[in-house]
Order: structure tokens, then C-alpha cells, then sequence
């Protein structure tokens, strides 16, 4: 799906790739990433002097995320710019984590895995449905934007009696 056919790439020194990828496409698969739209993706593909490929672009989408204070479903918008550089027969595994490798002698490049790794890697994962979220009770779950709770403010955890006790000394 997100493939440079390398073959007019050597021609013409530069490709675009334009795809939308489904937000239930096996890319996102054990990714952690929901997504609540299709996913754009426009690529540029170009070969530099050494032998490198150098692939920038933009994603853009809508994802399904969880407020991390009230756990309410919140939708983000992505607008993430990427730089990709491939180097031509390079051993796997080696290098800088945002390089990697192709093979030059090849017809296409799958640039799947390498969008999927740079997504992963700039979402936030620590979004908030509102910045006054005021979040659970950590005593009882109730969800402190929805209404007060019943718990009373002198509950504390069992667990942080031994330390009370050296304090109280």
C-alpha cells in the first residue's frame, strides 16, 4: 500500500506517494493507535548524492485516544511532518534509529512499517479531554467532572500507616 516503485525514482529523481490508508488496515495492528478516520499520507521520495534515499511527508488523521485523568474517549488530530532516510544495502538493524534500510537493487520499497514506526513514536500519549479535567476519585472512580463523590477527605490508604506513624513521632 505504502510502496516507492524504484524504478521511476531512478528516472526521475523524485516520486510522490499519496495514500490513504483505512484505519482498520493491518499497518495499525498491535500498534496501540485507534484510529477514528482513514489516515493521509503524502510522501516525497527522492534520491540524494550518496546513495541515500531521503523520504519526507506528511500524516494526518484522526485518533481515538483516552483522557489520561477521566479516562473519557477524546479525539486528537494528527498533523505529523516525517524525514525518513533509507540507506541502499545497508545490514538491518544497524545505524541510527531513524535510518533505515532498502534494497537498492530492488524494485520497491515498502515504506509501511517505517510510517508506522515514526506515528508511534510522535503521538502524545498523554492527552487530556480539557486542561480543567478534574479526573477520578482516587478512593471510589467516580468521575470528579460528572459530580462531587461521597468520599470523605480523611480516607487514606492502609498501606501509608507505617509512614503516618513515623511522622506523628
Amino acid at each position: 500500500m505504502l510502496r516507492v516503485d524504484l524504478g521511476p525514482l531512478r528516472r526521475e529523481g523524485s516520486v510522490l506517494v499519496e495514500v490513504r490508508v483505512p484505519s482498520d488496515h493491518g499497518l495499525w495492528d498491535d500498534s496501540g493507535l485507534e484510529w477514528a478516520s482513514d489516515v493521509d499520507v503524502s510522501l516525497s521520495a527522492s534520491f540524494a548524492g550518496t546513495g541515500e534515499m531521503i523520504v519526507r511527508g506528511r500524516v494526518t488523521g484522526v485518533l481515538d485516544q483516552e483522557c489520561r485523568r477521566c479516562l473519557q474517549p477524546v479525539e486528537t488530530e494528527i498533523e505529523e511532518d516525517v524525514t525518513m532516510v533509507f540507506l541502499g544495502d545497508a545490514p538491518e538493524g544497524e545505524g541510527d534509529a531513524e535510518v533505515y534500510a532498502f534494497d537498492a537493487g530492488g524494485l520497491d520499497l515498502d515504506l509501511g512499517q517505517a510510517v508506522r514506526e515514526e506515528l508511534i513514536l510522535a503521538i502524545n500519549p498523554y492527552v487530556v479531554c480539557d486542561p480543567e479535567c478534574r479526573g477520578l476519585c482516587p478512593m471510589c472512580g467516580t468521575n470528579l467532572n460528572e459530580g462531587a463523590c461521597d468520599c470523605s477527605e480523611e480516607e487514606t490508604d492502609p498501606r501509608w500507616e507505617a509512614l503516618r506513624a513515623l511522622k506523628d513521632r
